[in-house]
């Protein structure tokens, strides 16, 4: 298991000398393992760890799951902190989903602990299970080749994923032969939401009637989604850096240099541009891009469209600006 993980910290190049890094820890065998492995190897990586936790006050063992990582974390000389927080209600409050609003505040009580020691990057147990999982999640939403590609390796040259060439099966196996005792969370067997009726129902069905060699095979798709996802997002740069007329506040894009463009790539540069002017893409579904590549093909006159209320898209003068929604009037 050891020399696995250092394989695929080297192939992603997920860790380096010096780094400080903080893991996710539930208390389950997944970030359990991630915690005791990286702990083993960490004088010979060159790291420091630190750990954070998050009792979700969902479940009545919430509590004794955080007793056992706060525990566990002192046995093996590890700083761990600690929150508790009220998903269910702030979920309500906020009018989101349970789900995304527990991984919300995950992620940023992460990035608080990590501003707070100092780390540079933060590690989550996400496996080879979980990639496939969220391959098939995406599939069912309707995803491009971007959703092919499952959880990355590595994002944003931050968040790290050490485990996700390893299956579930091998961490569990670890966690018996080291007597890690890990909490094991008994609603990952409910099928209430979508991802547990993957996993529970969906890839066993497939495993037993159809390929046995299921979760590989997946991986094996994410991995070739992903490497070719990554050489179009280098040709969507360089296309958008061609048809850039300005970059301020707004996004100037010459318009006929743009309808030149292929159009898998005139998808991708709208996208790109978005992001540049946002910093995320959420809210633009196929159709408003569609309706963008519409707009921009039949020059007639001064057009725009609002997609969504963050952002207007007005072609004007042979120019297409992407302005932010604190310049609409």
């Amino acid at each position: 298991m050891k020399k696995e993980i250092l394989q695929t910290i080297e192939k992603y190049n997920l860790i380096n000398n010096g780094d400080k890094i903080v893991i996710g820890v539930s208390g389950g065998p997944d970030s359990i393992c991630l915690l005791h492995i990286l702990n083993s190897i960490k004088s010979e990586l060159g790291i420091s760890i630190y750990v954070a936790h998050i009792n979700h006050m969902i479940r009545e063992v919430a509590d004794d799951e955080t007793k056992y990582v706060e525990e566990f974390c002192e046995r093996i000389g590890v700083k761990c902190y600690i929150k508790k927080a009220d998903v269910v209600s702030i979920a309500k409050e906020s009018g989101k989903g349970t789900e995304e609003t527990g991984r919300n505040i995950r992620y940023q009580f992460f990035n608080e602990v990590a501003e707070k020691v100092g780390a540079n990057k933060i590690a989550t147990a996400h496996n080879k299970n979980d990639r496939a999982e969220t391959v098939i999640f995406n599939i069912l939403r309707g995803s491009g080749l971007s959703g092919l590609k499952g959880i990355e390796a590595k994002r944003d040259e931050k968040y790290i994923r050490p485990l996700i060439e390893i299956g579930r099966d091998e961490i569990e196996k670890y966690c018996n032969d080291n007597n890690l005792d890990p909490k094991y969370d008994e609603s990952n067997l409910e099928t209430v939401y979508t991802r547990n009726k993957i996993r529970n129902i969906v890839l066993p069905y497939i495993k037993k009637e159809f390929n046995p060699n299921i979760i590989n095979t997946i991986n094996r798709l994410s991995e070739v989604a992903e490497e070719e996802n990554n050489y179009l997002n280098k040709i969507t740069e360089d296309a958008f850096n061609n048809v850039l007329i300005e970059k301020n506040k707004n996004i100037a894009l010459d318009l006929k240099k743009f309808n030149n463009l292929e159009l898998v790539i005139k998808r991708r540069v709208i996208l790109y541009t978005i992001n540049e002017i946002l910093g995320t893409t959420q809210g633009i579904e196929k159709i408003n891009i569609q309706e963008i590549i519409n707009l921009c093909t039949k020059n007639i006159g001064n057009k725009f469209l609002i997609p969504t209320k963050a952002i207007k898209i007005l072609v004007k003068n042979k120019i297409i600006f992407f302005i932010p929604n604190h310049d609409l009037p």
